[in-house]
């Protein structure tokens, strides 16, 4: 019996020839698939590294986000503000405004009027509105004044009725812009709030010391 014959068998079975199984073949193709898996996991890491470099010189989404939910304004829209206003804005004592009552309630105009002169503003006609705006204003009111008034009376006229709708006509002439009491107006805003307003929408550019006190954008 030959010894390539497993015990047992008698002599039944013979294993003959020089060509025996190799199972270094699995070996092989194990080792390969862990190189595969490493290189993928190597590169992975390299793209993730690279991102996260971007983000250090350039600023990353995080730091937007940051200052977002800080309250910082974004370099566009502070830009964009200072492109809106030309030049200081007026104040009350320089705008002169039309009271006009559009709601079937008496006497509202000339009670807002008197509010409105006592906090500086100039008053012209006191009176009921035009049948273009007559029981035609839904909201608390309607702001109105020619193009010009877009970025100067209209927004400081705006912090006594802060949810009124602006609004300009090209072919109006003159500085004068009208207040036109809507359906659901019930009173202007709380002068303490209308002067914390104004004073907010004139504030001119703050300084250095009072720049360091704020939040680093």
């Amino acid at each position: 019996m030959s010894m390539l014959t497993p015990p047992g068998m008698g002599g039944k079975y013979r294993i003959s020839g020089d060509v025996y199984p190799r199972m270094r073949q699995r070996r092989r193709r194990g080792r390969l698939a862990v190189l595969v898996v490493a290189s993928v996991a190597a590169l992975g890491l390299v793209g993730w590294g690279t991102l996260q470099l971007v983000d250090v010189f350039t600023g990353g989404g995080k730091a937007s986000a940051a200052n977002s939910a800080a309250g910082c304004p974004s370099p566009k829209a502070s830009a964009s503000q200072a492109a809106a206003r030309k030049g200081p804005l007026p104040v009350p004592g320089e705008i002169t405004v039309n009271v006009l009552n559009a709601t079937p309630r008496s006497g509202l105009a000339k009670e807002t009027a008197d509010e409105l002169k006592k906090r500086g503003f100039k008053i012209g006609e006191v009176g009921n509105a035009t049948k273009e705006y007559d029981k035609k204003v839904p909201g608390s009111g309607l702001l109105l004044g020619p193009k010009a008034a877009l970025d100067s009376a209209l927004p400081v006229l705006g912090t006594q009725l802060g949810d009124a709708e602006r609004r300009t006509d090209a072919a109006r002439k003159g500085t004068d812009v009208d207040l036109i009491l809507g359906t659901g107006f019930t009173s202007l805003t709380a002068k303490a709030a209308a002067d914390k307003a104004l004073a907010e929408l004139a504030a001119p550019e703050p300084t250095p010391a009072a720049s360091s006190k704020k939040k680093t954008c």
